[in-house]
Formats: structure tokens, sequence, C-alpha cells
């Protein structure tokens, strides 16, 4: 069975004044949908047709770079546009008491992912992970995830910002400190509250 893209959550208008249409409607439709088309084209007829994401990702160090890199930008995606919501921002459920445990308070939390955001050279993802029940911010570059075995910190991402500048040059430039605070206006916070649960179970 085919990878495939997720049918976006909202209209590509929604998440304005936040992530504009344009931005959007590249993101997706190009962006995305070409990390997919090229991932199903690379598992095709391989011992990886057919395996989850998940189990790709386990030993992707000894799949071909065509895999980690498409395999990536599809699941970092698909996670992307259903952890964002035009009713987003609201705090809520046990992740963010969690958050606030580890952390002290939520902005502790904000200004570390805010950092962990901005500081990632080149292109990249900044990411909240569990990794043994715990909490913790991670990143890392192109579209690797904390999922892969080649990443630094292994984890279960449950939240996650792209920072490669097709996420937000078109709007902001390169003025990516300004990206990464308008995404805690769109943060679903339920979304992310969800994966979390499944995370710790």
């Amino acid at each position: 069975m085919a990878f495939e893209q997720i049918k976006l959550p909202y209209a590509e208008d929604a998440l304005e004044p936040y992530i504009d249409a344009q931005t959007m409607n590249l993101h997706y439709i190009k962006h995305h949908a070409g990390y997919t088309a090229k991932l199903n084209d690379a598992v095709k007829g391989t011992a990886l047709e057919g395996m989850s994401i998940e189990d790709i990702f386990k030993n992707v160090s000894k799949h071909p770079a065509v895999v980690r890199n498409n395999g990536g930008g599809f699941y970092n995606h698909n996670l992307y546009w259903q952890i964002m919501s035009p009713k987003g921002g609201e705090l809520k459920g046990n992740v963010v008491e969690a958050i606030k445990k580890k952390w002290g308070n939520f902005d502790a939390f904000k200004a570390e992912f805010s950092q962990a955001a901005a500081g990632v050279f080149g292109s990249g993802w900044a990411w909240l992970i569990v990794k043994d029940g715990e909490l913790l911010i991670t990143q890392t570059p192109n579209q690797d995830n904390p999922l892969m075995d080649v990443a630094s910190v292994q984890g279960v991402p449950v939240l996650g910002i792209d920072v490669w500048e097709h996420a937000y040059y078109l709007k902001y430039q390169n003025r990516r400190p300004e990206y990464i605070e308008a995404f805690y206006n769109v943060i679903n916070w339920e979304k992310v509250n969800e994966l979390y649960e499944l995370a710790i179970r």
C-alpha cells in the first residue's frame, strides 16, 4: 500500500495571519506532495514496500538517502499539519502539565523550544519528544526526525516545527524568530496531547 499524504485538515488560508495561504499552498501541494511521491517511487519494488514508515525509520541508516530524505519529509509534514489548527494556541491537556512540571512554567519551555528552532543551522526541525516517559527538546537537520536511528536524540515526536525556509520565507523572509513566535498561535494542543498520551503508554 502506497504512502499517502494526509488531507489538509483546514483551508489553506485558515492559519492566517500567522501562516499565509500562499506558503500553505506551496508547502502542501508542492513540497509535501513531492516528498510523498518520491518516497513511493523509492520503495516500489524493494523490500521496503509495504513496511510502515516507522519501521523504515528504525534502520534508515541502512537505506538509500532518497528514502531517508523523502521518508522524513513525508512523515514530518503529515505530523506538522495535524499539530496546527485555526483554533490553536489554547493550552490544554496533560502534556501542558507535564511541560510545566519539567520546565517550571510554560514560558521557560517556550523559550527553550524557540531557541532550539531558531538555532537550527540551515534547514531542519525542532521537536518536543517523549523519551523513556520524559519530555525533551531536540533538533534534527534536513528532513530527519527523532524516530530515525540516525538521530542524535531518539524518541517519539509530539510537537515539531519546520524551519526550512519554504515554511516561512514568503511571509517572514529571513525573520525566522517571528515565524517561530507566530507558530504558538496555531499549535493544536489537543492533538499534541493526544500524541503525548499515546507516547507515554
